[in-house]
C-alpha cells in the first residue's frame, strides 16, 4: 500500500473476522484539566494538560475490582516532658520518685510510663578539651563512659554531613536512634542572614569564650549557619582546637545582615534620595520562613539522638508579618519539640539605644513621625516585634531568650543550669484526636516549696482530614524532597521523545494511576475527589529543568465507572538531549494517600544515528477538542493521540501507533509497515507504507500514523516491530515494544 498523504490513518483489517462482529468499546471519559498553561523557565514548553480515563483495558487488575485495602496501623506515641526541679535556694532538688508528679493535658490528668532522671556529672572544665570528654563519667550506674573522644564522630553521625540545601534537610528518613546519656549536647548556630558585622564578632566572641574557659568534659558541641542555605559547620565534638578553627570560620565579612525591607510606604523611612519606596512585604515573607524553615530542619536532624538538646540560635531578631508566618512558625515549634531541642535565642544587637530620627547609618527619616514622636515609637515598636518572635521559639521548646544584654555570656550558663540535671517524663496522651491543635502541658509535685521548669505544651498530630492548605502542600513537598516517598497510591509515569530542531525535543509525560485504588463513590464531596499532582525534572547537576504542578478534578457522578478505569495526567516540557530524571508525587484528596514514582529520562541526539526517528507511541483514544499546539506532534486537528501507558488493550479497542523520522536523504523514499510477532512466530504483518515526501517540512519530518483493530489480533503478549527503511540511504532501523491484547 502507498500513501502520498503520510499523515492519513491506515485501516489496516485482517479477514480472520468479519467487520460485523467486532464490537467497539464506548469512548472511555474524559476531561480536560482548566488549570491555566504557565511557560516553564529555562526554555521550557508549556505543558499541555490533558486528563483522561482510559478504558479498562489499560490496566489488568482493574477488570476485576479489587477489595477495600486494609491498612493496620499500630504504636503509641510518646509526649516527653523535661522537668528542671529547684529549691527556693535554686539548687537542683534529686531523689524524686515517679510518684511525686502529676501531669495534666487541657486539664486533664495523664498517665505517666516513662520516668527517667538525666544528670552530668560534676567536673572543673579542663583546658585538654578532648582529653577531659573522654573522662566525662555518666551519672548512672552500670553506664560505660566512651573511651576517646575520638569516638564522638562515630555515633554522631545523624548531622555528620554538610547539608547546603535547607529544603533537601525538610522531610528526610529519621535518622537512626542514637543515645547520647551523660552527654551535654549543645549546637550553635550563626544566623548569618540576619546579624550585621559587629554582631557577629558579639556572637563569635560569645562562642570562643564558652569553647576555651567553660568547656566542661561532659560537653559536646557542634556548630551550624545560616546564610543562603544551611550548612553544618561542624558535627559533635568536645576538641576544643577544633572547635575553635571552626566558629574563627565566621569572620565579619560573613555577615549578611538582610534587614526588613519597606512597605511602599515613604513615611517614616530614611531618606535615600529614591523618589519610590519599593513594597517588600513579600521579600519580608520568604526572609522569615527560610530562617524558620532552617531551624526546622536543624531540629528534624537531631531528632536521632534521644537525649535533650539545646540550640543557640545567635541572631538579630525576627520579624512576622501578621499571620503569614504563623504556621511556619508552628511548625517549627512542633518540629523542635518533636525532637527534643530547646532553643535558646540570643539578640545579638545587645543593649542598643533608639536614636529619634535614626542613627548616623542610614539618612535622616521622611515624614513628621520624626517630629510627633511615632518614630521613635515605630522604633521600639519594630525592635519589640523581633524579639517577641525570639521569645515564642525559645519559651514554646523550653528554652529562654536573652535580650537587652551585652553579656551573653548568661546563655551559656542559663543552658548548663538547664541541662544539668532534670527529670525526663513521658506519656501517651488520653486525647487521640489529630487535630493539630495546641496542648497545654501542666506538671505538679506534691511538695508545694519547689520550683518547676518545663514547656508549656506541644503540637498534636494532624491528620489529612485536619490539615490546612498550607499543611497539605507542605506535604506534597515533603513527598517530593523525601529520599523515601509514599506508595500507597500505585502511580506509573511513562515519557516520550519528539524532536522539534536540532537541539530541542518535546518530551509528553503520562501520569497514570488505577480508579479503583481512588476511595470516590457518589456521596463524595466535589471538592475532595481530586487529585494533587506534583513533580520535577532534573537534569545529571540535579538542576531543575522543569517542574509540574496542577490539581485533576474528577467528577463523582461517574464514580462506579471510575473503578473500571485509569485516571491519567498529561502534560509535556522542552528539553535538549541528555540524561535526566523525573519523580511525581501524587496525592488523592479523600483520604490523603500518597504515591510516587521516580524514573530516568534519556533524550537521545537522533543526528548520530542511521535512520533518525522518534519514539512510538502506542494509544487506544483519539481525544475530541484538543487545543492545537504545534510543539506537540500528538495533537492534531483538533484531536489528540492518548498515549497507552500499560500497552494492554482489549480486543474491541483500536491500536494507533505513531512516530517519526527525521531529515530522510534526498529524494525521500521511506518505507515502513508494523510487524508482530509471539515468541519467533510473526503472526500479522501491516502492509507496507511508501512516502516520497516529509508532511513536517519545517522539522524535515515524515509522520507515520497508523489504526490497527485489536480484534483483529488473537489474544496474547506481542512483540511489536516497527520497520523503517531509508532506500536511498540504504538504512534501517527496528524500534520494538510490548503489547497485550485481552479478550
Amino acid at each position: 500500500m502507498t500513501s502520498s498523504d503520510p499523515l492519513s490513518l491506515h485501516s489496516l483489517r485482517l479477514s480472520r473476522r468479519s467487520s460485523s462482529g467486532r464490537k467497539r468499546a464506548k469512548a472511555g471519559l474524559s476531561r480536560r484539566s482548566s488549570s491555566s498553561r504557565k511557560r516553564a523557565k529555562a526554555g521550557l514548553s508549556r505543558s499541555l494538560l490533558v486528563i483522561a480515563i482510559v478504558l479498562a483495558g489499560a490496566v489488568p487488575r482493574a477488570q476485576t475490582p479489587s477489595p477495600p485495602r486494609q491498612v493496620f496501623r499500630s504504636g503509641t506515641e510518646l509526649v516527653l516532658v523535661n522537668v528542671v526541679v529547684r529549691d527556693k535556694s535554686g539548687a537542683i532538688v534529686r531523689n524524686l520518685s515517679r510518684d511525686d508528679f502529676t501531669v495534666t493535658e487541657d486539664d486533664k490528668v495523664q498517665t505517666v510510663s516513662s520516668f527517667d532522671f538525666e544528670e552530668l556529672a560534676p567536673s572543673p572544665a579542663d583546658k585538654n578539651g578532648a582529653a577531659s570528654a573522654a573522662q566525662a563519667a555518666p551519672s548512672r550506674a552500670g553506664e560505660r563512659a566512651p573511651a576517646s573522644a575520638a569516638q564522638a564522630p562515630e555515633i554522631l553521625s545523624p548531622i555528620a554531613t554538610p547539608v547546603r540545601s535547607a529544603q533537601a534537610l525538610a522531610d528526610r528518613s529519621a535518622p537512626p536512634k542514637v543515645d547520647m546519656r551523660g552527654r551535654r549536647l549543645i549546637v550553635l548556630f550563626f544566623d548569618l542572614s540576619s546579624m550585621q558585622p559587629e554582631e557577629l564578632e558579639r556572637a563569635v566572641k560569645a562562642a570562643h569564650d564558652y569553647v576555651e574557659q567553660k568547656l566542661s568534659p561532659a560537653d559536646l558541641i557542634a556548630i551550624a549557619s545560616f546564610s543562603t542555605s544551611l550548612q553544618v559547620v561542624q558535627d559533635f565534638s568536645a576538641d576544643r582546637a577544633q572547635l575553635a578553627l571552626a566558629i574563627d570560620g565566621f569572620g565579619a565579612n560573613n555577615a549578611a545582615g538582610f534587614a526588613d525591607g519597606t512597605t511602599g510606604d515613604a513615611e517614616d523611612t530614611p531618606d535615600s534620595g529614591n523618589a519610590f519606596t519599593a513594597d517588600d512585604t513579600e521579600f519580608n515573607l520568604f526572609n522569615t520562613d527560610r530562617r524558620l524553615d532552617a531551624l526546622q530542619s536543624l531540629a528534624g536532624q537531631l531528632s536521632g539522638i534521644d537525649q535533650k538538646k539545646s540550640v543557640i540560635y545567635f541572631s538579630s531578631g525576627m520579624s512576622q508579618q501578621g499571620q503569614d508566618n504563623q504556621v511556619q512558625l508552628r511548625r517549627t515549634v512542633d518540629r523542635a519539640n518533636r525532637a527534643n531541642v530547646s532553643i535558646y535565642a540570643a539578640d545579638m544587637r545587645g543593649l542598643s539605644a533608639l536614636v529619634p530620627g535614626g542613627d548616623a547609618t542610614q539618612g535622616s527619616r521622611r515624614g513628621t513621625s520624626t517630629f510627633s514622636g511615632a518614630s521613635t515609637r515605630n522604633q521600639f515598636s519594630s525592635q519589640a516585634a523581633t524579639q517577641d518572635t525570639l521569645t515564642t521559639i525559645a519559651e514554646d521548646t523550653g528554652g529562654r531568650a536573652f535580650f537587652d544584654s551585652n553579656s551573653f555570656g548568661q546563655v551559656f550558663d542559663r543552658v548548663v543550669n538547664d541541662t544539668s540535671a532534670y527529670y525526663v517524663l513521658g506519656y501517651t496522651s488520653t486525647n487521640s484526636a489529630r487535630d493539630g491543635r495546641f496542648r497545654r502541658i501542666k506538671v505538679r509535685l506534691k511538695r508545694s516549696d519547689l520550683k518547676l521548669e518545663y514547656r508549656s505544651g506541644y503540637y498534636a498530630p494532624r491528620d489529612f482530614a485536619h490539615s490546612t492548605k498550607d499543611d497539605r502542600e507542605q506535604q506534597l513537598q515533603d513527598q517530593l524532597a523525601s529520599d523515601l516517598s509514599s506508595t500507597d497510591l500505585s502511580t506509573h509515569v511513562s515519557t516520550a521523545y519528539f524532536r522539534l530542531a536540532d537541539t530541542r525535543y518535546f518530551v509528553p509525560l503520562s501520569v497514570v494511576v488505577p480508579g479503583y485504588q481512588l476511595p470516590i463513590t457518589k456521596s463524595t464531596d466535589r471538592n475532595k475527589a481530586t487529585l494533587d499532582v506534583l513533580g520535577v525534572v532534573r537534569d545529571e547537576q540535579r538542576r531543575p529543568i522543569g517542574r509540574i504542578r496542577d490539581t485533576v478534578r474528577l467528577s463523582t457522578d461517574a464514580a462506579d465507572e471510575l473503578k473500571k478505569k485509569t485516571v491519567q495526567y498529561e502534560t509535556g516540557f522542552e528539553m535538549p538531549p541528555g540524561k535526566y530524571r523525573v519523580k511525581v508525587v501524587v496525592r488523592e484528596n479523600q483520604d490523603g494517600t500518597f504515591g510516587s514514582y521516580e524514573t530516568e529520562v534519556v533524550v537521545p541526539d537522533v543526528k548520530r544515528d542511521a535512520v533518525k526517528h522518534s519514539s512510538v507511541i502506542v494509544g487506544t483514544q483519539l481525544q475530541a477538542g484538543a487545543k492545537k499546539d504545534d510543539r506537540n506532534p500528538l495533537v492534531r486537528d483538533g484531536r489528540e493521540l492518548v498515549p497507552n501507558v500499560t500497552h494492554v488493550v482489549s480486543a474491541g479497542q483500536h491500536l494507533y501507533f505513531y512516530y517519526e523520522v527525521y531529515e530522510p536523504a534526498q529524494p525521500v523514499k521511506l518505507l515502513t509497515s508494523i510487524a508482530f510477532f509471539r515468541g519467533r512466530q510473526r503472526l500479522f504483518e501491516t502492509p507496507p507504507v511508501e512516502t516520497t515526501e516529509v508532511s513536517a517540512p519545517d522539522r524535515k519530518t515524515a509522520v507515520f500514523q497508523f489504526d490497527v483493530p485489536a480484534s483483529s489480533l488473537p489474544p496474547g503478549l506481542y512483540t511489536c516491530q516497527i520497520n523503517i527503511v531509508d532506500d536511498t540511504a540504504g538504512t534501517f532501523a527496528f524500534p520494538r515494544l510490548q503489547l497485550y491484547v485481552r479478550r
